[in-house]
């Protein structure tokens, strides 16, 4: 009988560990272009091919992303910071480009985090909404850099310097790319959706 309730007691502790598994979601938007015969319907996305958005939820619906405000800088100005932290619902996050939510090219990663990590991640998110902490330039921080920046704070990436994760981390694809090497490698979950069939979509 004793094996039995041993056996037992560790199948409803393994269950609650699994039960309270926290997790980061990473939510990437792939840049796209509208296909020749669908140019007078379809729009224009900021970035085209090489655009698309990132951000990262920490709390159900509730993704925090890095966008530019005010006139777009292409080289940094620290003492003019026209840039913003801010947190949208799934379906603005995917829309924000002009898009339907339901009709764009995305991918989940959701990156398994410890208490302590999440618990950092809520920390700097909530300093970084009430002040930005970099400015929004082309060759600068932008969205895929402020998310590796954060994600290596959490120690989920290798940290760099901020110039450095600006350079390495151009575009959206450059920290997609290094998450799904980590995810085939960790057993992550990844979630998929295919884009409309009137845009080329990037590829990974």
């Amino acid at each position: 009988m004793r094996p039995f309730l041993v056996c037992i007691f560790c199948l409803i502790s393994t269950l609650a560990a699994a039960g309270d598994t926290v997790f980061l979601k990473v939510h990437f938007l792939y840049g796209s272009r509208p296909l020749k015969e669908y140019q007078d319907t379809e729009k224009k996305w900021f970035g085209g091919i090489l655009g698309g958005h990132v951000g990262i939820e920490g709390d159900s619906n509730r993704i925090i992303n890095f966008l530019p405000s005010g006139s777009f800088h292409v080289f940094k100005k620290e003492n003019n910071r026209h840039s913003t932290y801010a947190v949208h619902n799934e379906n603005s996050f995917y829309a924000i480009l002009g898009g339907d939510p339901d009709s764009v090219k995305k991918t989940i990663i959701y990156i398994p985090v410890t208490t302590q990590q999440k618990q950092q991640f809520d920390s700097i998110a909530a300093a970084y909404l009430a002040q930005t902490p970099y400015d929004y330039a082309l060759f600068g921080m932008r969205c895929g850099a402020a998310s590796y920046e954060i994600l290596g704070q959490l120690a989920i990436v290798k940290s760099y310097a901020r110039k450095k994760t600006a350079k390495k981390i151009f575009y959206p694809k450059k920290l997609r790319k290094r998450l799904l090497k980590k995810a085939a490698a960790n057993g992550w979950t990844i979630e998929r959706q295919e884009g409309s069939h009137k845009r080329k979509w990037e590829k990974d």
